[in-house]
Order: structure tokens, then sequence, then C-alpha cells
């Protein structure tokens, strides 16, 4: 997962730059939201045939589809082409990691899955921050083309580690296009809703920093474009170690009531970086943030997850994740407008969503404790 999260990452931080270069500046945000919408409509699929054909094969696709579109990226020679190659690449996100979460929530035992999906979610962080940190300096030092082979490089290294990787799902099946056939009752695992709401919320504010931090740090004169990321990796695996087993004592929801506060503060921080020392210091708190929030929420959706519905479980998280993003994405795209100016309100919109989520959760507790 480190391998192939670091990937996927490699590229992004160079997108923008790319887009602008063929010509369509004004379509940013599509970059991360044609990624984001195939990821989530490739979802109830994966789920639902990590718990038929396998976790391993499922993995496998996304593998596949990640290795051939990082050796397409290179001979993008318009706009549409490229943004073609982005959905594409969005299915790899859609398969591989529904696949392995099921693995690994198969593996872990119930009273130690936050620490284990923190432990998890940290070698995602590593990914994410490595790929982002490497980008700018691949190109400067190479060319575009360097970063996208060595985007299929991680890939192909990921690939041949897949190989020692057991298949945990009990009973398999061949795989019948019949598989393909989703029922409504397939596509959103009700028993995961109230963690799907929560990571959507959240994930909004993810999608607002994939679209703006390359041209935030265009304009604070930053050269590396995936220095946010570097920061905000060494802040999240730091309080990823120190807050494993959080969520372990004293309760899912709790743990992401305080996680979401510090969400919304990094929202505000960031919005208001006029230099670069503060927008390293919102980048460590928006870290310490997700370090808190995503193995709580991995841990929360394998306690409500049945166990033999652990993918489509899984899949609804991921639904509810790239959904998200896809809508962080779409609203930076509608105000930001490549005008600086407006960077400022849609951060506040980030931190207005990061404050619902709190409401939600503080409704959900009391709601729950009220039944009992």
């Amino acid at each position: 997962m480190l391998l192939f999260t670091t990937s996927y990452n490699l590229v992004i931080p160079e997108m923008n730059a790319f887009l602008t270069d063929l010509g369509a500046p004004g379509l940013k945000g599509l970059i991360i939201g044609l990624f984001t919408i195939s990821a989530g409509v490739s979802r109830p699929f994966s789920g639902k045939l990590s718990d038929i054909i396998g976790r391993k094969k499922v993995m496998l696709i996304g593998l596949l589809i990640s290795l051939a579109v990082c050796s397409l990226y290179p001979f993008a020679f318009a706009a549409w082409f490229l943004l073609l190659l982005r959905f594409l690449h969005g299915f790899s996100v859609g398969f591989y990691p529904t696949g392995a979460t099921a693995l690994i929530t198969d593996i872990l035992p119930e009273d130690r899955r936050g620490f284990g999906m923190g432990l998890w979610g940290t070698f995602i962080s590593i990914g994410m921050g490595i790929g982002q940190g490497l980008s700018s300096f691949l190109v400067e030092t190479g060319n575009r083309n360097a970063l996208f082979f060595t985007a299929a490089l991680f890939t192909a290294l990921s690939y041949i580690l897949f190989f020692n990787v057991k298949e945990t799902l009990a009973k398999t099946a061949p795989f019948q296009w019949s598989n393909l056939r989703i029922q409504p009752d397939e596509i959103i695992e009700p028993s995961v809703i109230p963690v799907a709401i929560v990571m959507f919320l959240s994930a909004m504010c993810s999608g607002i920093i994939l679209v703006l931090s390359p041209d935030i740090s265009d304009h604070l004169h930053i050269g590396n474009k995936g220095a946010f990321f570097i920061f905000y990796v060494l802040a999240t695996i730091l309080i990823r170690l120190v807050t494993g087993k959080v969520s372990d004592t004293y309760g899912r929801r709790e743990t992401l009531a305080v996680g979401m506060v510090i969400l919304c503060t990094s929202m505000v921080l960031i919005g208001m970086s006029k230099t670069e020392t503060w927008y390293y210091i919102s980048s460590v708190v928006f870290g310490i943030a997700t370090g808190i929030i995503s193995p709580t929420i991995f841990a929360w959706t394998a306690d409500l997850s049945e166990k033999n519905r652990r993918g489509r479980g899984t899949g609804t998280m991921f639904i509810a994740l790239e959904f998200g993003i896809l809508s962080g994405a779409l609203a930076t795209n509608l105000w930001y407008q490549n005008n600086l100016k407006s960077i400022w309100n849609v951060f506040l919109f980030g931190a207005g969503m990061a404050f619902l989520c709190i409401a939600y959760l503080v409704w959900h507790l009391i709601t729950i404790k009220s039944r009992h």
C-alpha cells in the first residue's frame, strides 16, 4: 500500500501545471474531480467483488490499471486526453485500497483495530508524503516524463510485493459477469452510514487542499509544490504513533469529535496563510487532524461492518471519501476560478463542513445514548 499510494500521489502536484501547458487552466478542478468520480463509481463493484472473488483479485485489478495509466501519461497530447487518463486512473484507487482494507480488517483483532488501522494509515500517509514531496524534484532534475515513469515503477514494485500477500477470504468463487449486477442494497452498506457521513464531510476539506495546494505554493514562491504534504505527513505520522490506541480506549465518536475541531482550525489557518512559515504550520495542524481522524474512521468502519459484508462496508466508506473529495474539488473550482483573492472563502467553506461534522457527531452520541 505504501508503494501504491506513492505512485498515484507522485503525479498530483504537477497536474495543474500540465493542464495549463495543454491550454486548459480553467479545468484544474477536474484533475481531482474526474479521478474521484471513477474511484467512487467503482467502489460498489470492488466492494462486492472483494466479498465474492477475494481481496487479492480486487487489489490486482487496481494495480494493473495504475500501471497502464501511469505509463500512458507521457503521451497525453491534449487536455481531453489527460483528463480521460485521470478518469481511468481513479478506477485503480477504486479497486486496490478497497480490497486491501477489507483484507486488513479480516486479520485485525477487534480490541486493537484503532491501533492497527493507525499503523495501516501511517504507511498510506508516508506514501502520500513521499509521492507529493518527490514530484517537483523529479520534474526539476529530469522532466515530466521521468515523473510518470517513476510512478509506474512504484506501481510495478507494489505488484511484485503483492504476491507475498495471503488471501483472507475463507471461501472465494470464480468471477461471473452476473457479479457486476449491482443491486440497490449493494451500493451502500446501511450499517456504516454514520461513518460514511463523517468521512464525506471531512473529505471535502481534503478535496479543497488537493486542488489549491499547488497554486498556493506558487503564490508563496515555494519551489516544491508538494512541500505542504511533507510537513503534513511528518505531523500525521507522529500523532498516529502517539494516539493510535486512543479510539480503542475512549470511543470512536469522541475521538473523531476532537479530530474535527482540529481540522476546522486547520482550514482557517490555511486560508489565512500569507507566508511560507505560516503555511507550513497550518499543514502540521492539518496533519494532526488527519492523524486522529483517519485511523478512527477506518476502525469505526470495521466495527460497524458485518463479517460477511466487510468488502461492501469498506467500499461504502471509500465512496464517501471519494465523493467528499469530489465535492470539495468542485466547490473549489466553482469559487476559485484562478483568483487567489477567493482562497479565504473556499477554506472558510471547508471549516464550515468540519464544524457540521462536529455537530453530527455530538447529535449521534446523544441519540445513541438516549436509546440505551
